[in-house]
């Protein structure tokens, strides 16, 4: 649970939910300047911007696209289950991919908890929500590392059985966080468990108050 002083504010990407009419992105690059647009716009106080997995790349240039326009800076950038940015796509980090099946794909999602079991007896909302998987694998496989380094403190977070991660993420993590680096392993794989879930926020939501005190 959160305090009454502190927020959980959620980046819906064009495509789901209540931006189902939208088209999704096409390529990094509008993924991305659509992620900064809804910061830039919607955050007003001190936040920490978290991003798991692929959303780990698209914070980390979220955060350097606001530094560039000298936008609000979250205190503190907080990376889940990614490796660094500067090793560009690699095979490690194709998972899944866009040539799996539709069958795998779900086997993908269910794994991670990624959809409300209902979608999966739904023939209609399962296939809207494997396009959807699609269209993330696609957008995902057009990014490039452009340069820079992130202007925040780092948070890198882990799962000590995620598969995908290489051993040497928190080094390799290290040569892009010149405001300093902390590298914290989680029990699990790369969606951790339920219970890490559930102690996120308030972990994420305390890095806000520390930084703000230390200032």
């Amino acid at each position: 649970m959160l305090d009454d002083n502190t927020d959980l504010a959620l980046v819906c990407y064009p495509g789901r939910e209540g931006r189902y009419a939208e088209p999704p992105p096409r390529t990094w690059a509008e993924l991305v300047e659509d992620a900064t647009e809804a910061i830039r716009t919607v955050v007003t106080g001190p936040y920490v911007l978290f991003g798991h997995s692929m959303g780990g790349w698209v914070a980390f240039d979220v955060v350097q696209r606001l530094y560039e326009r000298e936008e609000n800076l979250p205190t503190s950038l907080v990376v889940s289950a990614c490796n660094a940015p500067q090793r560009g796509l690699t095979e490690r980090d194709r998972f899944p991919r866009a040539e799996d099946t539709d069958e795998e794909l779900i086997a993908w999602m269910k794994t991670g908890g990624l959809l409300p079991e209902y979608v999966y007896t739904d023939s209609d909302l399962l296939a809207m929500a494997v396009e959807l998987m699609r269209s993330d694998v696609s957008v995902r496989d057009t990014y490039h590392f452009t340069g820079g380094s992130a202007p925040v403190p780092v948070e890198m977070l882990y799962g000590a059985d995620d598969a995908v991660i290489d051993p040497a993420a928190g080094e390799q993590w290290r040569a892009v966080c010149p405001s300093g680096l902390t590298v914290t392993t989680l029990p699990g794989g790369h969606f951790y468990t339920p219970d890490v879930w559930r102690r996120l926020p308030t972990r994420i939501a305390a890095l806000t108050c520390a930084l703000s005190t230390s200032d």
